[in-house]
Protein backbone atom coordinates (compact mmCIF):
# COMPACT_ATOMS: atom_id res chain seq x y z
CA UNK A 1 0.00 0.00 0.00
CA UNK A 2 1.39 3.39 -0.99
CA UNK A 3 1.48 6.31 1.44
CA UNK A 4 1.19 9.87 0.20
CA UNK A 5 2.27 13.16 1.76
CA UNK A 6 1.35 16.52 0.23
CA UNK A 7 3.18 19.81 0.64
CA UNK A 8 3.38 23.24 -0.95
CA UNK A 9 0.04 24.74 -0.04
CA UNK A 10 -0.30 28.30 1.19
CA UNK A 11 -2.00 31.65 0.77
CA UNK A 12 -1.68 33.71 -2.40
CA UNK A 13 -3.48 36.56 -4.07
CA UNK A 14 -5.58 36.25 -7.20
CA UNK A 15 -3.37 35.65 -10.20
CA UNK A 16 -0.60 34.09 -8.16
CA UNK A 17 1.00 30.68 -8.47
CA UNK A 18 1.71 27.70 -6.23
CA UNK A 19 3.34 24.35 -6.79
CA UNK A 20 2.05 21.40 -4.84
CA UNK A 21 4.12 18.27 -4.30
CA UNK A 22 3.10 14.78 -3.25
CA UNK A 23 5.74 12.36 -2.03
CA UNK A 24 4.95 8.66 -2.41
CA UNK A 25 6.41 6.02 -0.07
CA UNK A 26 7.45 3.94 -3.06
CA UNK A 27 7.73 4.17 -6.81
CA UNK A 28 4.29 4.22 -8.38
CA UNK A 29 5.46 3.25 -11.86
CA UNK A 30 3.06 0.67 -13.31
CA UNK A 31 1.57 0.14 -9.86
CA UNK A 32 -0.61 3.20 -9.32
CA UNK A 33 -2.33 5.93 -11.28
CA UNK A 34 -2.18 9.27 -9.47
CA UNK A 35 -4.18 12.44 -9.23
CA UNK A 36 -4.94 15.68 -7.46
CA UNK A 37 -8.31 16.40 -5.93
CA UNK A 38 -9.76 19.26 -3.91
CA UNK A 39 -12.54 19.93 -1.48
CA UNK A 40 -13.84 23.36 -0.59
CA UNK A 41 -15.89 23.97 2.58
CA UNK A 42 -19.45 22.79 2.12
CA UNK A 43 -18.71 21.18 -1.24
CA UNK A 44 -18.02 17.65 -2.42
CA UNK A 45 -14.53 16.50 -3.21
CA UNK A 46 -13.77 16.89 -6.92
CA UNK A 47 -11.11 15.77 -9.35
CA UNK A 48 -8.60 18.41 -10.47
CA UNK A 49 -6.04 16.55 -12.58
CA UNK A 50 -4.89 12.97 -13.04
CA UNK A 51 -1.90 11.38 -14.73
CA UNK A 52 -0.86 7.93 -15.89
CA UNK A 53 2.71 6.69 -16.19
CA UNK A 54 2.54 6.86 -19.98
CA UNK A 55 2.26 10.63 -19.69
CA UNK A 56 -1.45 10.92 -20.43
CA UNK A 57 -3.26 13.50 -18.36
CA UNK A 58 -6.81 14.64 -17.77
CA UNK A 59 -8.01 17.91 -16.24
CA UNK A 60 -11.19 19.31 -14.83
CA UNK A 61 -12.64 21.99 -17.09
CA UNK A 62 -12.27 24.59 -14.32
CA UNK A 63 -8.47 24.31 -14.30
CA UNK A 64 -7.60 23.58 -17.94
CA UNK A 65 -4.93 25.94 -19.19
CA UNK A 66 -3.99 27.07 -15.67
CA UNK A 67 -2.89 23.90 -13.85
CA UNK A 68 -0.31 21.35 -14.93
CA UNK A 69 0.12 17.89 -13.41
CA UNK A 70 3.42 16.07 -13.69
CA UNK A 71 5.52 13.44 -11.98
CA UNK A 72 9.20 12.68 -11.71
CA UNK A 73 10.84 9.91 -13.70
CA UNK A 74 11.24 7.73 -10.60
CA UNK A 75 7.49 7.78 -10.00
CA UNK A 76 7.94 8.91 -6.41
CA UNK A 77 6.82 12.53 -6.58
CA UNK A 78 3.69 14.05 -8.07
CA UNK A 79 3.38 17.76 -8.78
CA UNK A 80 0.63 20.25 -9.48
CA UNK A 81 1.72 23.60 -10.87
CA UNK A 82 -1.10 26.08 -10.34
CA UNK A 83 -1.00 29.40 -12.19
CA UNK A 84 -3.49 32.25 -12.51
CA UNK A 85 -5.11 31.22 -9.27
CA UNK A 86 -8.63 32.39 -8.52
CA UNK A 87 -10.54 32.66 -5.23
CA UNK A 88 -12.68 29.72 -6.34
CA UNK A 89 -9.56 27.56 -6.30
CA UNK A 90 -9.49 27.87 -2.51
CA UNK A 91 -9.75 24.36 -1.07
CA UNK A 92 -7.95 21.53 0.64
CA UNK A 93 -5.93 19.76 -2.03
CA UNK A 94 -5.36 16.03 -1.83
CA UNK A 95 -3.08 13.65 -3.65
CA UNK A 96 -4.53 10.21 -4.31
CA UNK A 97 -3.63 6.92 -5.96
CA UNK A 98 -5.51 3.99 -7.42
CA UNK A 99 -4.37 0.68 -8.90
CA UNK A 100 -2.63 1.26 -12.22
CA UNK A 101 -5.09 1.57 -15.10
CA UNK A 102 -2.59 0.24 -17.63
CA UNK A 103 -3.44 1.43 -21.12
CA UNK A 104 -7.15 1.97 -20.49
CA UNK A 105 -8.30 4.82 -22.76
CA UNK A 106 -9.70 7.13 -20.08
CA UNK A 107 -8.08 8.03 -16.77
CA UNK A 108 -10.73 8.27 -14.04
CA UNK A 109 -11.19 11.79 -12.66
CA UNK A 110 -13.82 11.02 -10.03
CA UNK A 111 -12.53 10.75 -6.46
CA UNK A 112 -14.47 7.53 -5.81
CA UNK A 113 -12.14 5.72 -8.22
CA UNK A 114 -9.13 6.38 -5.97
CA UNK A 115 -8.28 4.29 -2.94
CA UNK A 116 -5.25 5.84 -1.24
CA UNK A 117 -5.19 9.42 0.00
CA UNK A 118 -2.80 11.90 1.56
CA UNK A 119 -3.71 14.17 4.43
CA UNK A 120 -4.16 17.25 2.25
CA UNK A 121 -2.61 20.69 1.94
CA UNK A 122 -4.59 23.93 2.16
CA UNK A 123 -4.63 26.42 -0.70
CA UNK A 124 -6.19 29.82 -0.06
CA UNK A 125 -6.55 32.44 -2.79
CA UNK A 126 -7.58 35.93 -1.75
CA UNK A 127 -9.09 38.56 -4.01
Amino acid sequence: RVQLVESGGGSVQTGGSLRLSCAASRSTYRLYTLGWFRQAPGKEREGVAVINDDGRTRYADAVKGRFTISQDNAGTTLYLQMNSLKPEDTAMYYCAARPWIGRAPLIPLGPNAYSYWGQGTQVTVSS
